[in-house]
């Protein structure tokens, strides 16, 4: 009886783990030399409006202006 209630735990725990889903990075881009908003925006976000696609960056990285820096990683909005 012991075996088996050691065994259910056993089981129990590894179907928790298996149901969870791994956890995957969002996508994202680097700012280029001499990029603003715009710029990064118009290359990701191709064909889109691009002051639509510039506030979804803005919202998706918490920027408060328009100022992106050279190096800086921004998030990449995804479809919800």
């Amino acid at each position: 009886m012991l075996a088996a209630s050691l065994a259910s735990v056993v089981l129990f725990t590894t179907a928790s783990r298996a149901e969870q889903l791994p956890s995957t990075a969002p996508p994202t881009v680097v700012v280029h030399r001499g990029d603003t908003l715009w710029d990064v925006a118009a290359r990701v976000f191709p064909g889109q409006d691009i002051r639509a696609a510039v506030d979804e960056l803005r919202r998706a990285n918490d920027l408060r202006g328009f100022g992106v820096r050279e190096g800086q990683l921004l998030i990449l909005p995804t479809a919800q």
